[in-house]
């Protein structure tokens, strides 16, 4: 597919949320699998909601998903500005043009009277959007209401016409004239709405396919037929070629809301999510490599990615699927690249350790022992901070559950043997433990549980006796000294 040329424009408002990425990465992977261009442009048109913490965001948020663009904001490009709110004389000039040439016309309507005459069309049964009543306006009726002091609307003229396009997810679609009335594109006020300025950017930056999200398909006719006026102008050189995403959906069956927590990307950083692991996820949500298949890389994502083959049904998202597919992408790590993107987690503000009590060659030690048991990155700070707290945080619900009757007596045992234990090997400390179990009649399982919370503070974690060898044979007794101390009490 020769000069692929597609956009992502997402406006800056709040957070960015995970269905805002699903359609980045569609788009991102159809330009590299084409070998074509990814516009990036900002859609901040929305003064009273657009941010620039919220661009910032934007931005940063791309660059740590592994998206680069090729045209558009720190880049530049041949159509520049990339953001919307630079650009607001080309709107007013292609407005301009769209009325001299008699696409667009000036709506007096107010807001009382269109829904007067919308509720009365409801009522004889009849489609409900804009009447067309300000088409054919004659000068003097354009002049006794300019004396009222009424402030127009641009519209624009809606052809006559069924609108039929071939949508590249969900095949042919048809929608009759009056189901697509004449809408507006600027406001009274001269500012200009998304119906102008997302398909005159679009056509200015020669954009050959749009995929978005299926929420925006009903726009669709409106802009293929501004297309066309725009083509007739010398605006546009052709009508891009569609394709409408499927939507994701969250609890009850209803679309991912930017309000549903599980949305937000930031969640999915904070947690430690590795953007490989959350990108195959997402990639799944209406698309897959193969039908046996559910992790892959980024590359093998591009180089086999087909807008067509996108499913059009609505995807539910499951966390517990998302986690399950982020923990294959952590142990696909090697251990460097690990232990390198833990870092964070390893010190403040997320660290309960004192700096100074990191141990470097403990954690190096531990690394991979911890990197086969996590789904997600946050969660070494709780499993290695027995390394390097003083004392174990314990876990009241665990030592409750471990230490049973007879726990003293067990660990009294387990201690002589652990003392006497070979500490150069797991598999000795391993026996140590097993032949104390075996003293009090229980198995391996039963016996290991109150030394795990003695040592640890939890009742599950990273392999036991790799633990105890990597903490040291003192730390190890003292703390089983001082549980029995608690038991005691």
């Amino acid at each position: 597919m020769a000069n692929v040329r597609v956009r992502f424009c997402p406006s800056p408002t709040g957070n960015p949320h995970v269905g805002l990425v699903r359609t980045a990465l569609f788009n991102w992977a159809f330009a590299r699998h084409n070998e074509g261009t990814l516009v990036f442009r900002i859609e901040d048109t929305d003064a009273a909601r657009d941010s620039e913490e919220s661009y910032d965001q934007l931005l940063d948020s791309m660059r740590w998903l592994g998206f680069d663009w090729d045209e558009g904001p720190e880049i530049g490009g041949p159509h520049a500005p990339y953001r919307q709110s630079q650009r607001m004389d080309i709107y007013r000039d292609v407005a301009r043009k769209l009325q001299d040439a008699g696409h667009a016309y000036h709506c007096y309507c107010s807001t009382e009277e269109l829904d007067t005459r919308r509720d009365a069309a409801r009522a004889a049964g009849k489609p409900s959007g804009y009447d067309g009543h300000c088409r054919d306006l004659s000068a003097e009726q354009k002049a006794a209401y300019e004396a009222e002091g009424r402030k127009p609307i641009v519209r624009f003229r809606m052809p006559d016409e069924a609108i039929t396009f071939d949508d590249l997810v969900r095949g042919e679609i048809t929608y009759l004239p009056e189901n697509v009335p004449d809408y507006g594109i600027v406001r009274a006020n001269g500012a200009p709405l998304y119906t102008l300025v997302n398909p005159v950017d679009d056509a200015l930056m020669e954009i050959t396919h749009v995929l978005r999200g299926e929420d925006l398909l009903s726009s669709t006719p409106r802009q293929i037929a501004l297309y066309k006026a725009l083509t007739e102008l010398g605006i546009a050189k052709e009508t891009p070629a569609f394709g409408h995403l499927p939507y994701v959906m969250g609890e009850g069956n209803k679309k991912l809301s930017k309000r549903d927590p599980e949305s937000s990307l930031n969640l999915y950083r904070e947690r430690g999510f590795l953007p490989e692991g959350l990108l195959n996820y997402l990639s799944l949500l209406g698309w897959s490599l193969a039908a046996d298949r559910d992790i892959f890389s980024i590359d093998e994502m591009v180089a086999a990615f087909d807008v067509t083959d996108v499913n059009p049904n609505p995807a539910r998202f499951d966390l517990k699927k998302c986690e399950a597919i982020n923990a294959d992408h952590i142990r696909l790590l090697d251990v460097k690249d690990f232990t390198e993107r833990c870092a964070p987690w390893l010190r403040a503000p997320f660290a309960p350790w004192a700096p100074e009590d990191f141990d470097e060659a403990k954690w190096q030690a531990i690394a991979p022992h911890a990197q086969s048991r996590m789904k997600v990155l946050s969660e070494i700070t709780d499993n290695v901070d027995f390394l390097f707290l003083p004392e174990p945080a314990v876990d009241e619900a665990s030592w409750t559950k471990a230490m049973k009757e007879g726990s003293d007596a067990l660990l009294r045992t387990a201690r002589e043997k652990l003392d006497a234990a070979d500490w150069s090997s797991p598999e000795s400390l391993k026996e140590a433990v097993l032949a104390a179990g075996e003293e009090h009649g229980l198995k391996l399982g039963k016996a290991q549980a109150p030394v795990r919370v003695a040592v640890t503070g939890r009742t599950v974690g990273l392999p036991l006796f790799e633990s105890l060898e990597i903490l040291g044979k003192e730390k190890t007794l003292a703390r089983v000294d001082a549980a029995l101390e608690r038991l005691a009490a």
